[in-house]
């Protein structure tokens, strides 16, 4: 018993030797029961719709003024008007708009003949979650809509809305997948990567490089190459493969791989960055094993890769505002859902490739021998 106690006072020495371990362990659960609460189940809000009057008459600018008073009320969507209908189905298809509302021409001279008049919802049904909400929120202002208008006994009299679909049916398997995209990505940077690196420096590898002529930022260059040519061979294969097996229609066409390639080497650039920036100042092997489960919850359940960004509370929408998940999970849709360019995806390439210079910077800086 003596040499058993012995070995068990050692190892609870050492564990208490690592507070940021002990934190994470007890943390950790609580932690993921809030991220993981409100990442999934939230109502649906903020959906951004645009509205083209084409008509301009008397009813059909009641409509609009119910519209703008829905939206003010329920916050289920917030509308902004467009005059060019080309202009609204380009943003529709970039992602920036969620649905357009279109009020055809004629439709006020439909509702005064009481002569089945129609409105049209246009959709970017990418994501079941939100066309559902937007859908039934849509539905019940129409019903509203026609509860105010005089004389509108007879079914033909009532306006109808017309639900048109931009893409085909996206099963959620097609949904999950640029985010399991991400998930590759990210466990062989923390593995390939992150785990390599620490157990090198508790090693005394990295004094050993720093003898030579190389410098500090040619130390963390060469790490974060290394890295990410690991991350980009994970994810390509995953990329592909996974495209695959979801049915994404058409996935071995040569420009969409190409540009689905450009964004696994621009977003395993910032993921591996981003880890250097982290675990640049540790030193205990077991920390960075612990970190990825808080990295994993943290950045993948805010991005918007399981369930939409429009649900969650303020402040998780402001984490998701600086998640790289974030950008790389749009980008990623964009590309296997809609079959976008790179117009669509430009915002989310700028924002991977400035943060990977700012935590390449960070990194470099922090980055100190210990020896």
């Amino acid at each position: 018993m003596l040499r058993i106690w012995a070995m068990v006072e050692r190892d609870l020495r050492r564990f208490r030797k690592s507070p940021m371990l002990i934190v994470m362990s007890l943390v950790l659960p609580l932690f993921q029961l809030v991220i993981l609460g409100y990442a999934f189940g939230g109502t649906v809000h903020h959906l951004r719709v645009g509205v083209i009057d084409q008509d301009g008459g008397l009813p059909a600018v009641k409509l609009r003024e119910l519209t703008v008073a829905v939206a003010g009320n329920a916050k289920t969507f917030e509308t902004i008007s467009y005059s060019d209908p080309g202009t609204a189905l380009a943003d529709l298809r970039a992602g920036r708009l969620n649905g357009v509302l279109t009020i055809p021409p004629g439709f006020s001279r439909r509702v005064l003949a009481k002569d089945a008049p129609h409105i049209a919802l246009i959709e970017d049904n990418t994501d079941n979650f939100v066309t559902s909400a937007l859908s039934g929120s849509m539905s019940g202002m129409v019903d509203a809509y026609n509860e105010d208008q005089p004389g509108a006994a007879r079914i033909p009299s009532q306006a109808r809305l017309d639900v048109v679909e931009v893409y085909p049916f996206v099963p959620y398997i097609q949904y999950l997948l640029s985010g399991t995209i991400l998930l590759a990505i990210f466990t062989m940077v923390m593995i390939g990567g992150g785990i390599i690196f620490i157990d090198d420096k508790a090693r005394g590898l990295h004094e050993g490089y720093l003898v030579t002529p190389i410098s500090k930022l040619e130390l963390i260059l060469g790490f974060v190459i290394s890295g990410a040519i690991k991350a980009v061979l994970a994810g390509t294969v995953l990329m592909t493969l996974g495209s695959i097996i979801a049915g994404i229609p058409d996935p071995l066409a040569p420009l969409r791989l190409f540009r689905l390639l450009i964004v696994v080497i621009v977003t395993s650039l910032a993921l591996v960055s981003m880890m250097f920036m982290i675990m640049v100042r540790m030193s205990d092997p077991l920390v960075p094993r612990a970190l990825f489960g808080v990295l994993n919850t943290l950045l993948y359940f805010p991005s918007g890769a399981v369930y939409p960004q429009q649900a969650f509370p303020p402040w998780m929408r402001a984490l998701a505002r600086v998640d790289p998940f974030t950008y790389g999970v749009h980008a990623f849709k964009c590309l296997l859902l809609k079959n976008t360019g790179f117009a669509a995806i430009g915002p989310d390439l700028a924002f991977l490739g400035l943060f990977t210079v700012a935590s390449m910077t960070i990194a470099t800086l922090l980055f100190r021998r210990t020896l």
